[in-house]
């Protein structure tokens, strides 16, 4: 224990308002996406991904590795998306083994209608209470975070991974699990402990979104 190097006040000050600020944020953006467009945040970036993609689709194993989660989670985010109607798998071209994810016309829909009341939320509570320096500051913070834990969080990813057979496989070959998940995927930030709850109580019937009355352009507008 003589090694440990303990935080000092300050450090203590700073750490904790760090994780108030991270978990009461996410948490309040995912309730904002499931009370105003019936999906949570993890979902949002899933379509988000699509949408940016030509065609509006991604191999399995690439729409894993952009949403920064193992493909475990994201075969049953998708499996859920699909019941939905947002996005269809597809067997990928000349690849028995590989899938593709393809968003709907309806999902599209869907995100474009959820964009304005997220990106709104987003600029109220972060970009509209922060100064333009604290911008800066925050962006290299986030880079310099993550550049830090990219390799634990890459290992841990790969170690759920191992659980699939294949690189793109669907979800029968990848059923989903919370241990490394939860420690390192971005695509489920930390929320508080009734946060969660309500995502393993909400998830396997989402709500009907609310009808797409903004622009095709509202699609590609992220926070």
């Amino acid at each position: 224990m003589d090694d440990v190097r303990w935080l000092s006040e300050d450090e203590q000050e700073i750490w904790r308002a760090y994780m108030t600020a991270n978990v009461e944020f996410s948490a309040y953006i995912d309730r904002q996406l499931r009370r105003e467009s019936g999906m949570p945040m993890a979902y949002y970036e899933i379509l988000v991904r699509l949408s940016e993609a030509p065609g509006r689709c991604r191999r399995m194993s690439e729409l894993a590795e952009a949403s920064q989660s193992s493909r475990s989670r994201l075969s049953h985010a998708v499996s859920a998306l699909e019941k939905q109607g947002w996005v269809v798998r597809s067997p990928a071209d000349g690849d028995r083994r590989g899938w593709v994810a393809t968003l709907t016309d309806a999902g599209f829909a869907a995100l474009a209608a959820a964009a304005p009341g997220h990106v709104t939320a987003v600029r109220e509570h972060l970009f509209d209470v922060l100064t333009p320096a604290q911008l800066a500051a925050l962006r290299d913070i986030g880079r310099a975070i993550s550049a830090g834990l990219k390799t634990e969080c890459d290992e841990a990813r790969s170690e759920e991974d191992s659980a699939c057979p294949s690189a793109d496989a669907d979800t029968a070959s990848c059923p989903a699990t919370d241990a490394t998940d939860a420690e390192c995927d971005a695509d489920e930030p930390e929320r508080t402990e009734a946060v969660r709850t309500e995502a393993v109580r909400t998830d396997p019937d989402l709500p009907e979104p609310r009808a797409a009355e903004t622009s095709a352009a509202a699609a590609e507008i992220r926070g």
